[in-house]
C-alpha cells in the first residue's frame, strides 16, 4: 500500500535551545548547511512521500517561510554569479506539496497529529517528529513504509537501561527479523519495570483509524494527549507493529545530540 501523506509536528516551543529559539524554531537550526527539518523532508521525499502537513504554531511560520519560494533571493543570487548557492536554494520548495495546520494549544504530540486530520483525510499516513535524524542507506521511513501492512507501524531501536525512563517502550511478541509484533506499550518505564530493551522514536506509521483512537483515549479526554494514547487504544481493535531501525539516529532536540549530528554530518 502506497503512503503519499506525511504530517510533521513542529508546533513545540523548543526550550532545551533558549534563548535562540526565542526567535528562531529549533527545527531550523542547522546541521551543517541545512536545517534539522529538511532533513526529515528529505527523508519522506526520499521515501516516496509526495505531500508533507506541517503542524505549526503561530510562532513557527519562520519554517513556512522557509519552505515558500524566495523570489528576490533567487534573483539576486543570479545576478552575483552566485549559482552554486542558487541550485541548493531553487528546489527546496520543490521537493513536494507542502500544506499548513495550527495547533494553537499545545495539548501533546497526539493532539497535534488530530491537527491535521481533515488534511489527511481517510488514508494511511506517515508521522515525523522533528527531533530524530537517521543517517543509513534506506531512509528510517521507507523501512516502516515497507512492512506496513495497513496496521500501525512504530520505529524503535535498542536502548541502554540508563536511558530507557525517558523512552516509550514495547512490549514486544513475535519476531521476523527486524519486525515485530507489539503485545503493549508503555510510557516511559522504570529500568526495573521497562518490557524490553526496545524504545520507540519519533517515526510511524499510522492508519487513518488512529485519529477516532485519539479521540476516544480515555487520556486524551482528560488533558494532554499523546500518540501513543492512541495506539494504545487502537490496539484494542488491530494490530500495532514494531521496526527496529537500521542506521545511526541524532536526537537533535538535546543541544549534546545536535552537536554530535553537525561533527557527525561534517565528516
Amino acid at each position: 500500500m502506497n503512503i503519499k501523506k506525511a504530517v510533521l509536528p513542529v508546533a513545540g516551543v523548543g526550550t532545551r535551545f533558549m534563548p535562540a529559539t526565542k526567535v528562531v524554531p529549533k527545527e531550523l537550526l542547522p546541521i551543517v548547511d541545512k536545517p534539522v527539518i529538511q532533513y526529515l523532508v528529505e527523508e519522506a521525499v526520499n521515501s516516496g512521500i509526495e505531500e508533507i502537513i506541517f503542524v505549526i504554531s503561530e510562532f513557527k511560520e519562520l519554517i513556512r517561510d522557509y519552505f515558500s519560494p524566495r523570489p528576490e533571493l533567487e534573483k539576486f543570487l543570479k545576478e552575483r554569479g552566485k549559482a552554486h548557492i542558487l541550485k541548493k536554494i531553487e528546489p527546496i520548495h520543490q521537493m513536494a506539496d507542502f500544506k499548513y495546520v495550527y495547533q494553537k494549544v499545545p495539548h501533546g504530540d497526539g493532539h497535534a497529529v488530530l491537527q491535521a486530520e481533515k488534511e489527511v483525510g481517510n488514508e494511511p499516513f506517515l508521522v515525523l517528529f522533528g527531533d530524530d535524524i537517521v543517517r543509513s542507506d534506506v531512509p528510517a521511513a521507507r523501512q516502516l513504509i515497507d512492512n506496513f501492512n495497513g496496521e500501525s507501524v512504530i520505529a524503535v531501536e535498542k536502548v541502554p537501561s540508563s536511558a530507557i525512563s525517558s523512552y516509550g517502550v514495547i512490549d514486544p511478541g513475535e519476531q521476523n527479523g527486524k519486525l515485530y509484533e507489539v503485545k503493549g506499550l508503555v510510557e516511559k518505564p522504570s529500568a526495573d519495570e521497562a518490557p524490553s530493551d526496545l524504545g520507540i522514536i519519533g517515526k510511524y506509521i499510522c492508519p487513518p483509524e488512529i485519529f477516532e483512537a485519539l479521540k476516544n483515549a480515555d487520556v486524551c479526554k482528560d488533558g494532554e494527549c499523546r500518540l501513543i494514547d492512541g495506539f494504545i487504544e487502537l490496539s484494542k481493535s488491530q494490530k500495532t507493529y514494531a521496526v527496529q531501525i537500521e542506521g545511526e539516529r541524532f536526537d537533535t532536540g538535546k543541544p549534546e545530540g545536535l552537536v554530535k549530528a553537525n561533527n557527525a554530518f561534517l565528516d
